[in-house]
């Protein structure tokens, strides 16, 4: 039986909790080595050590990487890739220690180009102009970080091959048979094709048809106004064939039968795939083509308005190669089912995404995968207080997707959710329908787009029943979760 919580997530509390003592450790041992090293007479030394892959950082953590300084603002281990000024979202550039200074253009080469404008974008290009430099032109060349992505011989350029809906920082140099100018003040610019995170979605809890005597959902919704909701889980029946929970078929079981009354009465569906446990499909198919063509599957024969992707564990969060596959698979996902929003799940420290997290973010990004909707699980993490640690994680996934993209808060809000668990949670966190209530406002008010919990078969009232499936542990009426979670 898939259980969502219990052993598994209170196992998962116990790992998390010895592995932050083990980062802890290893971060005061690297920061004392560090600052005990020594410069050698008549040796210069860099004001912080050289940025270098698989190491660990601590947030506060200060590098030196190209001659610029740069300062850790999310903890995690360092990969080939990660280098500081590719991951905004791991690092910031500092103006303390001692940066190489720009170098000084050869002599007879041209003055410094005005700083450039974006003059025009389109899905996939974006176009600059800007002023000429004085002295001997040849030409120019429009840089984005150390790569040059243009070279023309008047005073426009039009960068093109870009994804849609990304966001890039151009920087122009002029140059001659003596060399290059200095380079011009940057400018950032986005492609069109952006959507608003797809919209806002219905509140969704999660319902299973698995265990917790799952009700009706045609009675809840009838008892509670809710119109949507998040049917769990899509796993692996074998292979890269999907099922419900692994063993109950696509059509004609009772997922099925719950989908036709939801959808009867009105409403709409989302599919989750993955979760905490059991057997999924990112690490048993064998591509990213296999993984769409299972995900179509499941499209097909349910004719789900969202599709959310729940990524979790160690065989799919913390395996990059199964978080590529499935980021990749997406991508085809989208482009055969642009009318189905794509949603991805993922749990969160009490701040933000963790290393995994921002890993995922960055590498959508950098994949251009359209993501709908970033959801975090504000539960399990250690939390004393949920309404002030949920808002402060949500405000950590605001800033790594505005690290990551180059959006505005606006735009942050508009691709996120919250994923709560209702009642008591494995490490006996409590979340009441007040406080729920309170996280529900806090997201309209700040225009996320996605609200859902875990799970609908937890709502109703049973105080001091502790953490089991099919009641939340306190003291509430039946579906109060739901009716707050409607009002989304």
């Amino acid at each position: 039986m898939q259980l969502r919580f219990g052993t598994g997530r209170r196992a998962r509390a116990l790992v998390a909790l010895l592995a932050s003592l083990l980062l802890a450790v290893a971060g005061l041992v690297a920061g004392t080595a560090a600052s005990a090293s020594a410069a050698p007479n008549s040796v210069v030394m860099l004001a912080y050590p050289a940025w270098a892959p698989n190491t660990w950082y601590a947030i506060g953590a200060r590098v030196t990487y190209n001659g610029v300084d740069y300062e850790c603002i999310q903890a995690h281990t360092s990969l080939t890739g990660w280098e500081p000024p590719n991951v905004p979202a791991l690092w910031k550039q500092v103006s303390g220690g001692n940066p190489s200074p720009s170098p000084t253009p050869p002599s007879g080469a041209p003055g410094k180009p005005g700083n450039p404008s974006v003059t025009g974008t389109t899905n996939s290009s974006i176009s600059l102009s800007w002023s000429a430099s004085s002295g001997t032109v040849t030409g120019y060349r429009v840089y984005e970080g150390t790569s040059v992505k243009a070279t023309v011989s008047g005073t426009s350029a039009t960068v093109s091959g870009l994804g849609t809906c990304t966001t890039h920082t151009y920087t122009v140099k002029a140059y001659n048979s003596n060399g290059e100018s200095a380079a011009s003040g940057s400018v950032t610019g986005t492609t069109t094709g952006c959507t608003s995170g797809g919209g806002k979605l219905p509140g969704a809890p999660y319902l299973y048809m698995g265990w917790g005597n799952p009700p009706s959902p045609a009675s809840v919704m009838s008892a509670t106004g809710v119109k949507s909701f998040t049917m769990a889980f899509i796993l692996s029946s074998g292979g890269c064939t999907p099922a419900w929970d692994g063993n109950r078929p696509l059509t004609g079981g009772a997922d099925a039968t719950a989908i036709q009354q939801i959808k009867a009465a009105g409403g709409s569906v989302q599919i989750s795939f993955g979760g905490w446990q059991g057997n999924k499909l990112g690490p048993n198919c064998s591509s990213p083509q296999a993984f769409a063509d299972a995900v179509q599957q499941v499209i097909n024969a349910v004719g789900p308005a969202v599709v959310d992707f729940d990524i979790e564990n160690t065989d799919e969060f913390e395996n990059y190669t199964v978080q590529d596959r499935i980021l990749n698979g997406l991508k085809t996902v989208k482009a055969n089912n642009p009318n189905v929003k794509v949603v991805v799940t993922f749990g969160t420290g009490r701040t933000g995404p963790n290393t995994h997290g921002i890993r995922l973010i960055n590498q959508a990004k950098a994949l251009n995968v359209p993501i709908d909707n970033f959801t975090i699980m504000p539960f399990d993490f250690g939390s004393s207080n949920i309404y002030t640690d949920t808002v402060n994680a949500a405000e950590g996934l605001k800033n790594a997707l505005k690290s990551a993209y180059g959006w505005n808060d606006a735009t942050a809000y508009a691709h996120m959710g919250i994923s709560g668990m209702n009642g008591v949670s494995d490490q006996q966190e409590m979340t009441t329908t007040q406080t729920w209530t309170q996280i529900r406002d806090w997201a309209k008010s700040h225009g996320l787009t996605r609200l859902a919990y875990w799970a609908v078969n937890r709502d109703r009232g049973c105080p001091g029943g502790g953490v089991v499936s099919n009641c939340s542990g306190i003291a509430q009426n039946d579906w109060d979760f739901t009716r707050i979670t409607a009002g989304f």
